[in-house]
């Protein structure tokens, strides 16, 4: 547990985000903003000590080999996606940790079912496994735009007014197969609000370092930002589940966001109650036998 709580912070402060069932989820109802507002400095000793304790258990979880951990990000263009994982998973052994960004699908992959492509990289036993972007993109992006819809490889026999109910359905059985064979999924949603949004665009602008981020294409989605709240809160609300719930996290502070997907995050993996794998009898007497001949040695 984080050894310097701050500002009424204390380890379990995310399940305040934590939505297990969505019948009842409205987004207009979900603050953007953060509640607690921590100095630059207090925030980051935090998260560096629960990172640190994230990084112990993921020794852990890899040594078990006996459960999988997989992060879902989704979230508005410059909600802070990109940095949120790299802070939180900084000083993890990068072997046990696979990240995934998931564009527009290829041939291939729209060949597929909209599953495939992520089922082919799910995390094994023993690592943690980020998607940024998922499988949840065919339930926003390509509902509020339907066109992207029309131009995939499936039957129009089969695109029927049921279509997102249908998907919805698709995604809990997928996550509750996941969770039943030992993955836990964790789902975050960064909510920034439309002003914050602008203000980020604006600082990719006006900074030549960040010009590199800014695309086109980032200004003509928000055109749709209506559109997506809509889609947003129908995905949440239908794919919300004890056994893959979302995090609704504030999102215009971004040390703040990044406190409390640290903070979920450490929370699924001390509730695993890991430990460290222990040798049979045979095996320790092995051990014992190697350590004598090291110890024999001329050197």
């Amino acid at each position: 547990m984080a050894k310097n709580s701050k500002n009424g912070f204390k380890p379990g402060f995310s399940d305040r985000y934590r939505i297990e069932d969505g019948s009842k989820f409205v987004l207009a109802d979900q603050s953007t903003e953060p509640a607690i507002k921590f100095n630059n400095g207090d925030a980051k000793e935090l998260l560096e000590e629960i990172v640190e304790e994230i990084s112990e258990l993921q020794n852990k979880l890899y040594a078990d080999n006996k459960w999988a951990l997989l992060l879902v990000f989704q979230a508005m263009d410059a909600a802070g996606k990109d940095s949120t994982i790299k802070n939180i998973l900084t000083g993890v052994n990068p072997q046990g940790v696979d990240v995934f960004s998931f564009k527009a699908p290829s041939t291939l992959e729209q060949d597929h079912t909209y599953l495939w492509r992520t089922d082919l990289v799910a995390p094994e036993r023993g690592k943690i496994g980020v998607f940024n972007r998922s499988y949840y993109e065919e339930t926003l992006v390509v509902r509020v735009h339907p066109e992207i819809l029309a131009k995939q490889h499936i039957d129009k026999s089969l695109i029927t007014e049921n279509i997102w109910q249908e998907r919805f359905e698709d995604i809990r059985h997928r996550e509750k197969h996941l969770r039943r064979n030992g993955t836990i999924v964790l789902k975050f949603f960064l909510n920034i609000s439309r002003a914050e949004q602008k203000q980020r665009f604006l600082d990719r602008i006006d900074r030549p370092q960040k010009n590199w981020k800014f695309e086109k294409a980032d200004i003509h989605e928000r055109q749709f930002w209506n559109d997506y709240m809509h889609a947003y809160e129908e995905t949440i609300r239908h794919t919300a589940t004890e056994h893959a719930p979302w995090y609704v996290i504030p999102g215009d502070s971004k040390p703040f966001a990044r406190l409390m997907v640290a903070d979920a995050v450490h929370q699924a993996l001390e509730k695993l109650d890991l430990k460290d794998p222990e040798l049979h009898p045979g095996e320790l007497d092995y051990l014992a036998q190697c350590r004598q001949i090291l110890m024999n040695e001329n050197d």
